[in-house]
């Protein structure tokens, strides 16, 4: 295992990423980050649901579930100091009315119940974070185990930009390993063996021609 797949290795990377880059992170990622609003609407919270993100980062994605749906309870970690020094002072000065605990954690290795208290939550999601976790397919275990009976797990990341021409695809991928993401191939596939894992069952789209790719887990069984 190399230094940058490390848990702590790659919190010092993901720091030094985003030292500079939270301030203007929301501003400049809303015209490439494709699909986190329409993932947002789906996570149809219930009232009182219990929410967690995992790869919070500045806290954006938080604040619009906050808007859609009030009455939940949210929780966010990420492996990043940096980015969760600007999700809690967002959240405080545009979200003080609503309760959020944030902490920072490793996305392959965490413990909600130590971390807040949670053993399960009823909406889980992951937001173009996959695409820059090293070990992406520990962190889905993790994110799939976390989700309660009934519950979900929402996640939107980079696709294989299939349906999009050959050059669009070389330039984006050479650009998106500049800030350490790639693409994860066998997303889909991954998110079908974790619903079989724990019992349930999963849907999943490419979207935008295969810009973002979208999938949902839902633990329990497919209702008719």
């Amino acid at each position: 295992m190399s230094l940058s797949d490390a848990p702590s290795g790659h919190a010092a990377l993901m720091d030094g990423v985003y030292r500079r880059q939270r301030h203007i992170y929301d501003l400049t990622r809303k015209y490439y980050l494709l699909g986190r609003d329409r993932l947002i609407a789906g996570l149809d919270i219930p009232a009182d649901g219990s929410v967690l993100e995992i790869g919070c980062g500045t806290g954006r994605n938080m604040l619009k579930a906050m808007n859609r749906f009030p009455s939940g309870r949210y929780y966010g970690l990420d492996i990043s100091d940096e980015m969760l020094a600007t999700a809690r002072a967002s959240l405080a000065r545009r979200a003080p009315a609503t309760p959020a605990h944030l902490a920072a954690a490793d996305a392959t290795a965490f413990d909600p119940r130590a971390l807040f208290g949670v053993e399960k939550f009823d909406r889980v999601y992951i937001s173009y974070a996959l695409s820059m976790i090293p070990d992406w397919r520990r962190a889905l275990s993790q994110a799939a185990d976390s989700v309660a009976e009934g519950g979900s797990l929402h996640i939107v990341d980079f696709g294989q930009q299939e349906r999009l021409p050959g050059w669009s695809r070389a330039i984006l991928r050479i650009w998106l390993a500049k800030f350490h993401v790639e693409p994860r191939a066998e997303l889909f596939s991954a998110m079908k063996n974790e619903a079989a894992r724990i019992g349930g069952h999963a849907r999943c789209m490419p979207l935008y021609r295969g810009y973002a790719w979208y999938a949902v887990l839902t633990r329990g069984p497919r209702t008719p």
